[in-house]
């Protein structure tokens, strides 16, 4: 089963412009949370993801094993980024040996950072997204168009409620400018913040049925026209910080009644020089998740899939 956000196909099985649902994805079906959640926040009274993320787990948890809508088959909707609302993405760095090991190799003159801050104490947590601008799948993601390296970074992302319950899991893209974040550390917002930036999905699977996240399989592979440009496998076991230690850090200081999204960092790096270019399809794959594929433009107007 899995949470998922959809607009469904109009009569000529065309994307309609209608509004989004939330529903529970059941092998071919999907069925609306309208039925199952009282008071939804859209403009109709629609349940969002933004709902749902607000509830304690355990009325979660109810509310999909009765969800009550209407259900439709799945290839008569579109699936949409599980997020919305004032849901935010935020996201842990130098979580993995090897983004550690890719950090130092890239910066120019601070590479201690990043040596200090894999072993620290405290982790490092940034801001990645606002809600409106997460791409979904399907849709185009940007290799900043004043960057010379772009790369994505394939990850496990952790959805928390508001009472920092981990709820679900999904998988993020967290596109990133290497040689904006080399050139001076201070450049992290340019370099990972930006339209085309941060791509989500394809759903959310819900925390009861990932017996153990620590154990996940992640696969990447980046196609060029007919060739593979680059592709790696890894695993979560890699993975040196506990997902509920980020997930106080998150809390600890901070609100999300919304809920939120936390990616927690990334260990398939492509080794330098290698660089995204317009037209490569990336495909994203965790094993007991699903795999999110997205497209590469060069420069924010061409990013598609948001909403």
């Amino acid at each position: 089963m899995q949470l998922v956000r959809y607009r469904a196909a109009s009569a000529t099985g065309a994307t309609s412009t209608a509004e989004p649902r939330v529903g529970v994805l059941d092998g071919d079906v999907i069925t609306s949370l309208d039925g199952a959640v009282a008071g939804g926040r859209g403009k109709s009274g629609a349940v969002s993801m933004a709902d749902l993320l607000a509830m304690p787990l355990s009325q979660l948890r109810d509310a999909c094993a009765s969800p009550g809508g209407v259900p439709i088959a799945s290839q008569e909707a579109g699936l949409l980024a599980p997020v919305d609302g004032r849901t935010d993405v935020w996201a842990a760095g130098v979580t993995y040996e090897r983004s550690r090991d890719a950090r130092v190799v890239e910066s120019l003159d601070s590479a201690d950072i990043y040596e200090r801050v894999y072993t620290a104490a405290r982790p490092e947590l940034f801001f990645k997204s606002a809600a409106w601008r997460v791409v979904g799948p399907g849709g185009t993601v940007s290799a900043r168009g004043d960057s010379e390296v772009d790369v994505p970074e394939p990850e496990l992302a952790v959805v928390l409620n508001s009472t920092a319950e981990i709820v679900g899991y999904t998988i993020c893209n967290d596109m990133s400018s290497r040689s904006i974040e080399g050139e001076n550390p201070l450049y992290l917002p340019q370099a990972k913040i930006y339209l085309g930036g941060c791509a989500v999905g394809p759903w959310i699977r819900p925390a009861w049925e990932v017996p153990d996240p620590y154990a996940l399989t992640i696969d990447m592979m980046i196609r060029r026209g007919a060739a593979i440009a680059w592709d790696g496998r890894t695993s979560t076991s890699l993975l040196r910080r506990r997902l509920d230690e980020l997930a106080g850090f998150l809390f600890r200081e901070d609100e999300f009644p919304d809920g939120v999204v936390l990616s927690t960092g990334t260990c398939l790096v492509p080794d330098l020089p290698f660089t995204l270019q317009a037209g490569d399809v990336i495909s994203i794959r965790v094993s007991g998740i699903g795999e999110l594929t997205n497209y590469v433009v060069r420069g924010k107007a061409g990013v598609t899939g948001r909403w």
